[in-house]
């Protein structure tokens, strides 16, 4: 059985960092990219089983690069969960339009995170089965 992939998306290597560290125990292989584009390349090159993709980012932003995401065929059906500061309603109600599975706001609760990666998980096992 191949281990499972998480891209991780966010410019802030210390964010990035914490989420390595809560995932480390895992088991799932980890890959990083720090904006939007390197995180379209990325799922297309290696084609994760989930994306935790921050929204504010240079060059492109989460909400762009999930919704061309989801305009690609090869990568349509990755689970995509948001992780970022943005936590007003506005913002949120954008991160769904978007296309995201699911949505959570940093400062980071490493159980959420682990509860939302695992059910996210399950849901893309079932599907891909």
């Amino acid at each position: 059985m191949n281990r499972r992939t998480i891209l991780l998306v966010d410019d802030s290597p210390t964010i990035l960092m914490m989420e390595k560290f809560a995932l480390a125990k895992c088991g799932y292989e980890l890959l990083t990219a720090v904006n939007g584009e390197e995180a379209i390349e990325w799922a297309v090159a290696r084609t994760p089983d989930l994306i935790l993709l921050d929204v504010v980012m240079p060059k492109m932003g989460g909400l762009e690069a999930c919704r061309r995401l989801r305009a690609l065929p090869e990568t349509a059906h990755i689970p995509i969960l948001m992780v970022t500061t943005r936590g007003e309603p506005e913002s949120v109600e954008a991160g769904w339009g978007s296309g995201c599975n699911d949505y959570i706001t940093k400062p980071i609760d490493t159980m959420e995170l682990l509860l939302k990666v695992r059910s996210l998980m399950a849901v893309s096992e079932q599907e891909t089965a």
